[in-house]
């Protein structure tokens, strides 16, 4: 009985074997586990609404005003809300899986206010396509429809199956064609594969698959020395890099056959 262990089992092993077994003899009756566990729950609901961890506002810092209001109306909860009810990881994907939303950070801040920084997308062209015109970033992401091109006349306007995915290279292509700006519609992509730059006459300049904006400049050249782009041109085909072709529009075809008819009859 002198042994420490003993003397150790007699000291914490005993009352603690009369607790356990009275604490089962409590809960045994359901009656007592369901007053229980009611008297848990009132106490967690009492702390979890607490004024200081009530959340009594949506703060959205960083987006436009539609932007706003979209993430308003699809926010998950009616506020004031319990501080312990939120996922801020669910709200910032939910903030984010918006079309002009590119990143989002949700945090909480003293007083009950819960602030969304957002990060929207910027447009940077309009893509024509079959079902109307869409708004597009440089990632090609469609951030919103437009009625009207007049709506977005500050952006330019990229058309064909595939654009939104070759929206980077297209931004290039318009770069490079800036002192053609005032003449030009846009540009098409041909085939998924290449671009077709369009002019306001109708006109097309045919860019090659690899180095359009090589090529380009080579027209843009050309232009800028023969004033070339203001001739009866239909299209330039830039495809072939060794052997760049000139299309006339048929009026201008039928003048040079009846000059080359005459000549050859002078002959």
């Amino acid at each position: 009985m002198l042994t420490p262990l003993f003397r150790k089992v007699l000291r914490v092993g005993v009352p603690l074997a009369l607790c356990v077994a009275a604490g089962a003899i409590y809960l045994s009756d359901e009656a007592r586990r369901d007053a229980l566990a009611l008297k848990v729950a009132e106490l967690r609901h009492e702390i979890e609404t607490r004024p200081e961890f009530m959340v009594q506002l949506l703060a959205v810092d960083g987006a436009s005003t539609g932007v706003e209001e979209d993430i308003r109306e699809i926010f998950p909860f009616d506020l004031p809300v319990s501080s312990f009810e939120l996922e801020l990881e669910q709200v910032r994907e939910m903030i984010v899986g918006l079309p002009a939303v590119a990143d989002a950070d949700v945090r909480l801040r003293q007083g009950g206010v819960l602030v969304a920084e957002v990060t929207e997308r910027e447009p940077v062209a309009v893509w024509r396509t079959r079902d109307g015109l869409v708004v597009v970033d440089a990632e090609g992401v469609s951030l919103a429809d437009l009625r009207h091109r007049s709506d977005r006349a500050d952006l330019p306007v990229i058309a064909g199956e595939g654009a939104d995915k070759a929206v980077t290279e297209a931004l290039r292509i318009l770069q490079a064609a800036a002192p053609l700006a005032d003449d030009m519609r846009g540009l098409v992509r041909m085939g998924e594969r290449r671009w077709d730059v369009v002019m306001q006459r109708g006109q097309r300049i045919m860019l090659p698959e690899s180095e359009p904006v090589r090529a380009l400049e080579r027209v843009i050249v050309l232009n800028e020395v023969q004033d070339m782009l203001a001739r009866d041109l239909m299209a330039v085909d830039m495809r072939l890099a060794a052997r760049p072709t000139i299309r006339m529009n048929e009026a201008a075809t039928e003048e040079w056959w009846r000059i080359t008819k005459i000549s050859s009859g002078a002959e």
